[in-house]
């Protein structure tokens, strides 16, 4: 680390450190410094990476073979592909790579690594695995399908035909490209690298990696020799502040540059500061309870249909949730084909308690919540607490940072889990696939055979709006009878000073950039 950025590290740890003295409240014009919960990021091996925060990470540190267009939302673009073709069947995709691209180890990226980045998703087999799975793409058939033509060439097969925009939308997540020579430099054991890149770097972006605490900070510094040109911004410097209202306090004390998880109320304390603007932008992601059919009385769907009836949506939406979420209680967010926007559940105690007499349990019953120490789960949580109890269910909150939550409730060890859910790509069968076959739905222990052919079917109709009608289907059927309760769609924020500019808030959080970020 040089001495520039060590600089940068301790400056941080300082105005962090919460003490606020005049001459700390300022930051280095060349670096952008964020107050942010990131602590759900467990890994940084894109082949690994599915975390909101890392997410992030990923789309400011490494190449994918395309992304999504910001600026013609819907679409894609190619990034380090410069092209792709398709075969007649419509079963081989060709990509040329673009030529130029270097990783920040000075190796030039040809299709080789593409093809071991792909390989590495599929072959590694951790949680975003499944995107590729669903074409075909297995650990024992990686090899053979996707292929190396020549240096600038590759080849992806799958199994059968599906419409171009449905794959490309699954690449836009799976397609992060490695350095493979600086991969394989690190492995052990044939773990393709996977031990050294959950806590390093071997990418291409516009920044890269230069040093990682869990759950306390992540800094990244510009690589100037990106071949989309070098991020304006010389460094990032972010934070692990789980507290909205210390956010906001270092934000108004000129100790960050931005504070990216205000709350409803510290977002109306600062509307008059005019020093700051709030930047927001609708995000495919959903704040939801998973509730683990494992246990006996979620088992029931009359008790669960219950919980839907013990939520304060209003509420919540008017308060807490004011301005960064938006009620929502069907699968599908609003903007995606298909989206039903129907929200037939409030919070009605007495219809509450006559599902729960109905389901045999009168009298309600004790259960544990998992809730991740953000404030926002905190405050739905404490809310949620407080409405069930009018019925007779008491929730015992288990506290927890986000990693340990999210590691608990993949392992479907929970009884409630509470958290938000956001879409993979741009796609309804995204989060049809996820709330339906898998991943939520295996964690819920909530799989369905008919679930999962209606699913399919719905992704493979060709007919738009006939596609459309399927997914509206399988929403109110799951308004009826599934173990999600679905609360808000996130509107994300980010109260920036005034002199920041050029921060990107996309649509997914692997669309949230850094590199066009100025200083003024």
């Amino acid at each position: 680390m040089n001495m520039l950025l060590k600089a940068g590290v301790a400056g941080l740890a300082l105005v962090m450190a919460g003490s606020f003295t005049a001459a700390e409240a300022k930051t280095p014009k060349d670096t952008l410094v964020m107050a942010w919960v990131f602590d759900d990021i467990i890994s940084l091996d894109p082949a690994e990476i599915y975390e909101f925060s890392s997410s992030e990470y990923m789309a400011n540190a490494y190449d994918r073979l395309v992304v999504q267009d910001l600026d013609k939302p819907g679409e894609l673009k190619m990034q380090a592909a410069e092209s792709y073709s398709v075969s007649d069947d419509g079963k081989v995709f060709t990509f040329k790579i673009r030529p130029g691209i270097k990783f920040v180890s000075g190796n030039e990226m040809t299709a080789e690594d593409a093809e071991f980045s792909i390989e590495r998703y599929v072959a590694l087999d951790k949680s975003p695995a499944f995107i590729m799975n669903q074409f075909g793409l297995t650990k024992e058939n990686v090899k053979d399908k996707v292929r190396v033509k020549d240096a600038s060439t590759l080849e992806v097969e799958l199994d059968a035909a599906y419409a171009p925009s449905f794959f490309l939308n699954c690449l836009s997540f799976t397609s992060a490209i490695v350095d493979k020579k600086e991969a394989v430099a690190h492995e052990k054991d044939g773990d393709m690298g996977y031990d050294w890149l959950r806590t390093n770097y071997a990418g291409s972006g516009p920044f890269v990696l230069k040093a990682w605490k869990p759950n306390e900070s992540l800094v990244l510094e510009a690589n100037e020799s990106y071949w989309g040109g070098a991020p304006k911004i010389k460094r990032v410097l972010a934070k692990n502040v789980t507290e909205s209202a210390t956010q906001q306090l270092l934000l108004q004390k000129g100790d960050v540059d931005m504070a990216r998880n205000l709350t409803g109320d510290q977002l109306k304390a600062i509307a008059g500061d005019k020093s700051v603007h709030v930047a927001a932008a609708p995000k495919a992601t959903l704040w939801y309870m998973g509730l683990n059919t494992k246990n006996e009385n979620l088992a029931k769907p009359e008790v669960r249909q219950a919980m839907k009836y013990l939520v304060d949506y209003d509420g919540l939406a008017n308060t807490s949730f004011k301005a960064i979420g938006i009620k929502h209680q069907t699968f599908l967010p609003e903007g995606q084909l298909g989206a039903d926007n129907e929200t037939p559940f409030s919070l009605n105690v007495e219809k509450a308690k006559e599902l729960l007499a109905k389901a045999g349990v009168p009298n309600g019953f004790n259960i544990t919540m998992d809730t991740t120490n953000k404030t926002e789960t905190r405050l739905l949580s404490a809310s949620i607490q407080n409405t069930m109890a009018k019925a007779g269910i008491n929730i015992i909150i288990k506290l927890a940072d986000n990693k340990t939550t999210l590691t608990k409730y993949r392992a479907s060890q929970h009884d409630i889990y509470i958290g938000q859910w956001g879409s993979d790509y741009q796609d309804p069968h995204s989060n049809a696939e996820g709330y339906l076959m898998a991943p939520l739905a295996k964690r819920n222990q909530w799989q369905l055979p008919e679930n999962e052919a209606a699913v399919l079917a719905a992704r493979d109709e060709k007919d738009s709006t006939k596609r459309a009608a399927m997914y509206m289907t399988l929403q109110k059927q799951a308004l009826e009878t599934s173990p999600y309760v679905i609360m808000f769609q996130q509107v994300e924020t980010a109260a920036v000073q005034n002199n920041v500019k050029g921060f990107v808030l996309g649509p997914t959080f692997d669309l949230n950039l850094y590199s066009n970020v100025t200083k003024e």
